[in-house]
């Protein structure tokens, strides 16, 4: 039998997602979770009268953690169902109170609540990763607020921006995000004490056709788990529009992380911003002078596959016939957990790059300077027109000059020369041109903005999330 490094094992696992995340989608957890739910369906079902004792209880309480998974792993290679052999397992571990396991249950009382709690933390832990994320870039942004920065639109030279408005526009991509996630996790609801069709028939027979009783048992034990809100209908399954939404909202997470990762991407490029690169980081194995931006390579690669997986639970909700069919089952142990886990790792890596980003600022004021001549050209022709020059004269002098500066740039590769050739030209004598050259009077509101985006939406999510965990955005590899 394989041992060791003969089997596969996800990546996502062993190279990107965090611990804590691969823990709740390990099959520890969520096994303990289903014993956590047989538990809490008995005992709701003792404090109604069923003839269950509280020794029987006790047992299953202490029998909870102890996980048999080579039993069950036999007995589900007898019975070809999950289910069964987990409550075999458990029953043996508790034999007093075997008989009154899973009473009036169908298979989805365990599965399909556990999926929902599990995805409910999952959610809860991509929650707090946007929250560190958003405030690491929220620093940064503050940091360099007014810092000029060449602007890009249709990847050309544009107008200027500011470094710290371009990390604002990150920022609140993941602002978006958060309170989608917010929104997923406060209308994920339970689903409930419903039995094999839904129709709770089972446990209406057990209570002897109390209808009150019944509703009683799906309230007690959805607070149990910890749900507020139960599904008011379903099948034998939640419907898997839940999880349509949820992995669409994981989507919407790589949206941005792809586009923060390829906008650092570019900068490294340009050599203006860069991700951290650690001491003794090799970047080629040809190249050693290469400071590739690992991080967010990979960070693009990890959203790319969100994106491509988020399209899977959409087409299982479609698929589903009536009641439930079980199409939905092997695919959703697939598309669920490593939507969350590469989410999860993508995350982890923004963290680690928004906590570190490297900036140039001579780099970037010579890209500034090297464009500024052509961005600043409106207001010298103002400034000409001020100073007594006519101002369609000059703007055709600046047009002309503009041309030819620009030929000087693109066929000899040589500096931009306008400004030079504008302060020879008797038509602009009247300009000061290191008043009209200053580069932060070309940035408009940037710094400001940025100051009332953090105000607004940065600093109430700080305070929601003061309380989090400490997130460890240290990388496996």
């Amino acid at each position: 039998m394989a041992t060791g490094q003969e089997l596969y094992i996800s990546p996502l696992v062993t190279r990107n997602a965090s611990e804590r995340m691969s823990r709740l989608f390990g099959a520890e957890h969520r096994i303990a979770t289903w014993r956590r739910l047989w538990i809490a369906l008995a005992e709701a079902q003792r404090e109604l009268g069923l003839p269950i004792t509280a020794k029987q209880i006790a047992a299953l309480k202490r029998a909870a953690g102890k996980i048999d998974f080579a039993k069950a792993a036999r007995y589900e290679a007898e019975l070809r169902h999950d289910v069964m052999a987990h409550l075999h397992a458990f029953g043996d571990e508790a034999p007093s109170a075997r008989g009154i396991l899973h009473l009036g249950a169908t298979s989805c009382y365990v599965v399909d609540n556990a999926d929902l709690i599990i995805m409910r933390e999952a959610l809860e832990l991509i929650a707090q990763w946007l929250a560190g994320c958003i405030d690491r870039l929220a620093k940064f942004a503050k940091q360099h607020r007014a810092l000029p920065v060449l602007g890009f639109t249709h990847y050309q030279p544009a107008q200027l921006t500011t470094v710290g408005k371009r990390a604002a526009l990150w920022c609140y991509d993941f602002v978006r995000d958060l309170e989608e996630i917010e929104t997923r996790i406060e209308r994920l609801r339970f689903r409930g004490v419903k039995g094999a069709t839904g129709t709770q028939a089972s446990f209406l027979e057990l209570f002897d056709g109390s209808h009150a009783k019944v509703k009683r048992l799906e309230k007690a034990v959805a607070k149990a788990m910890g749900f507020a809100h139960i599904e008011p209908v379903t099948g034998q399954t939640y419907s898997r529009k839940v999880d349509a939404q949820v992995v669409a909202a994981l989507a919407g997470v790589a949206q941005s992380v792809h586009k923060y990762a390829n906008d650092m991407r570019l900068l490294c490029n340009l050599k203006e911003i860069e991700e951290p690169f650690e001491k003794s980081q090799v970047g080629s194995s040809a190249m050693p002078y290469k400071r590739n931006p690992m991080r967010m390579e990979r960070a693009t690669g990890l959203a790319r596959w969100v994106l491509s997986i988020a399209t899977s639970p959409q087409m299982t909700a479609a698929e589903q016939w009536f009641e439930r069919t079980l199409d939905d089952s092997s695919n959703k142990r697939l598309a669920v957990p490593e939507a969350f886990l590469a989410t999860d790792g993508m995350l982890k890596l923004v963290h680690n790059v928004s906590g570190g980003m490297v900036v140039y600022p001579k780099v970037i004021q010579a890209r500034v300077m090297s464009e500024l001549p052509f961005i600043a050209s409106e207001n010298i022709m103002m400034a000409a027109t001020k100073a007594g020059a006519d101002r369609q004269e000059a703007h055709e002098r600046i047009r002309r000059h503009s041309q030819s500066a620009g030929e000087q740039v693109k066929k000899h590769g040589k500096p931009n020369d306008l400004i030079d050739r504008l302060e020879k030209d008797d038509a602009f004598a009247g300009v000061d041109f290191a008043k009209v050259l200053n580069p932060k009077a070309y940035t408009g509101r940037s710094a400001e903005q940025v100051d009332e985006f953090i105000t607004a939406f940065v600093t109430p999510i700080r305070k929601r999330y003061a309380k989090s965990r400490a997130l460890e955005s240290k990388l496996n590899v």
